[in-house]
């Protein structure tokens, strides 16, 4: 495991770290120490404070990165020092309550999680949803106590919000409805959980029972990333091609759409700040726009004309006070959401990257110049259904950092060797082979990717993966076509891992062993469909798939919905049926309908790995 360190172990510190970083930046900065150290009830000088960041801060940038809190452990566990910041975190560990509430884990781990953001997401869950149907009864939630945590019980609001940020990825008859018992609840949590995952979601300790039970670091986590990822679907050339107005000097558009969606956010915030003609700029979503200023202009630069939206916030001189006038100008646009004025003047990192993508998705202001914008091809710069549900099952693994950009993202190797380490647990030497990521920082940092990238395929040669003519370069070049080729085999290889553990046998699974399986349990079932490989063009109906979830959870499949796909739109709504259900019975499947419709034989081997892999485990747990 990264680092030395076994999966529950790297699991754990990332919870202390997560308690010290309250915005989820990435970066422990002394201020949240501090804010730490008083919930423990104690006060703490801010010289004290700089000198724990000093000393466990490699890259000396102020701040403490999970690779270097990781590193702070590794000195202790050898017993080379002692850390003030690491026994800040033993004690952090006994917290009952911090900003708020806090909920205990079954092992008796205390976790935190923020009142503020708790509001926050109420608010935008019954604005998302408050015209559905559905969910009269639940909506709408109310802020105070645990109302948001008994809401998302029976696993509704969630899939629903699911389905807001990402259209269409649960289909509605999938969902359990009306009156619910404790088995078809836990149906729709697992529908929601593995809907998750396959939309990019981190669902590592994530479960059914975790959500029924309203756990609320755990909701709350998971209500986060949907609605962030909802957030930043529609910062795409597709949805605005006036992107490209901010170009810079030398970029091309593939530059631009490398970027992280914070980064174009900032990017976009300032553009308009300097139309504007203001001399201020924002490089976070923290202390930058903490007086209000650089929202108020913004605001103006991107409202309506007969919005009335005006400077008027700048004539209040108490921050709090002038927050709240901004937020006023900014409600006449419709867009005061997630930031309260306290969480403007506190820098909520989370909860302000929220308002101006909110902002940006609903006025962008973005013109095209006199000349017109650059000739290009809209498609060129979308993700191919492949490139996302790579990315997607990525960062469901949980891989650090997070991947925006399949190509851009897997330059320095650490992304690959954390997915060769899940693939087989130990193959990866952190302490002697891998660069760390402070090393890039410094002189020769490219050759310490570069490092890195050929140890990754090094390790794929070992893992028996098809790599001729590929090579370190390649991958930290990025290589579109052969990056593609690597990170394939590693998702296969993957998927099939778990095969192999379930059968106790380091014995490599072939394709044909999945399709013979596939046929014999269709048959023992009395099923009429069959596939001959993972080509086979009766898979376009999706009836094997469907059929073969029915096999594994008898009674599940509601054939009156099912057609038998004479058209391209019964096509088309079986897929979407047939790839819900797989998740509805626990088969974390990430291809999409279109997959199954278009007969993808990569994305269809993994459908059927993945049913494999739920029988085998609902097998062995009975």
């Amino acid at each position: 495991m990264a680092q030395g360190f076994s999966e529950k172990e790297l699991q754990d510190m990332r919870l202390q770290f997560d308690q010290f970083d309250m915005d989820g930046n990435g970066h422990i900065t002394c201020a949240e120490i501090g804010e730490l150290m008083k919930a423990l009830g104690e006060s703490v000088p801010g010289y004290k404070i700089r000198d724990m960041i000093k000393e466990v801060d490699l890259d000396e940038n102020g701040t403490v990165e999970f690779s270097e809190f990781l590193e702070m452990f590794k000195k202790i566990s050898s017993g080379k020092t002692k850390y003030a910041l690491a026994q800040t975190a033993e004690k952090a560990k006994k917290l009952v309550t911090v900003a708020g509430m806090s909920e205990a884990s079954a092992e008796g781990t205390q976790h935190s999680f923020s009142e503020e953001e708790k509001i926050a997401f109420v608010d935008w869950i019954n604005y998302q949803l408050e015209e559905d149907a559905d969910l009269k009864k639940h909506l709408p939630i109310g802020e105070d106590g645990s109302q948001l945590f008994e809401a998302v019980h029976d696993g509704l609001i969630l899939c629903k919000l699911i389905n807001a940020s990402v259209k269409d990825t649960i289909d509605e008859r999938a969902m359990n409805k009306g009156k619910l018992n404790t088995f078809t609840i836990h149906e729709n949590q697992t529908l929601a959980v593995n809907s998750a995952s396959s939309i990019g979601c981190n669902i590592v300790n994530i479960g059914a029972q975790d959500l029924m039970d309203g756990k609320p670091h755990l909701v709350l986590g998971l209500v986060w990333q949907v609605i962030k990822i909802g957030l930043f679907a529609k910062i795409s050339f597709q949805n605005c091609p006036n992107l490209a107005v901010l170009l810079e000097e030398g970029e091309t558009l593939e530059d631009l759409m490398a970027l992280s969606p914070e980064e174009i956010l900032l990017r976009w915030f300032n553009y308009h700040l300097k139309q504007a003609g203001s001399p201020r700029r924002v490089n976070n979503f923290r202390g930058d726009i903490k007086d209000s200023e650089c929202y108020t202009i913004l605001l103006n630069q991107i409202a309506p004309e007969d919005s009335c939206v005006d400077m008027s916030p700048m004539n209040e001189s108490d921050m709090e006070k002038r927050a709240d006038k901004m937020l006023r100008e900014a409600n006449k646009i419709g867009c005061r959401k997630f930031v309260r004025p306290k969480d403007v003047v506190k820098g909520n990192q989370r909860l302000n990257l929220a308002f101006v993508a909110n902002l940006f998705n609903t006025y962008p202001a973005l013109k095209a110049p006199e000349e017109g914008l650059p000739d290009f091809d809209l498609g060129d710069f979308g993700e191919t259904r492949e490139e996302r549900t790579f990315r997607n099952w990525m960062n469901s693994m949980g891989v650090s950092p997070f991947v925006n950009n399949l190509y851009k993202d897997l330059t320095d190797g650490h992304v690959m060797l954390q997915l060769m380490d899940k693939v087989k647990p130990g193959i990866v030497d952190w302490d002697k082979r891998v660069n760390p990521s402070e090393s890039f920082k410094k002189m020769g940092g490219n050759m310490k990717k570069l490092e890195n990238c050929n140890y990754a395929v090094e390790l794929g040669h070992k893992l028996g993966f098809s790599l001729v003519g590929i090579d370190g370069k390649d991958l930290h070049d990025g290589n579109k076509t052969l990056t593609l080729a690597v990170v394939w085999q590693l998702m296969r290889a993957y998927t099939l891992s778990l095969l192999q553990k379930l059968n106790k046998s380091d014995k490599p699974i072939k394709d044909q062993e999945i399709v013979d399986w596939v046929n014999t349990t269709l048959s023992n079932a009395g099923k009429n469909s069959s596939i001959s490989s993972f080509k086979d063009k009766t898979i376009a109906t999706s009836l094997p798939v469907i059929d073969l979830v029915d096999s594994i959870k008898p009674n599940s499949i509601n054939y009156e919905l099912v057609h038998q796909g004479s058209s391209d739109e019964e096509l088309l709504q079986n897929a979407k049926y047939a790839i819900s259900m797989c998740r509805k019975i626990g088969a974390r499947v990430y291809a999409l309908p279109e997959d199954l419709v278009e007969v993808k034989p990569k994305m269809c081997l993994t459908v059927f790995a993945c049913l494999m892999v739920r029988a085998k485990t609902l097998k062995t747990s009975s």
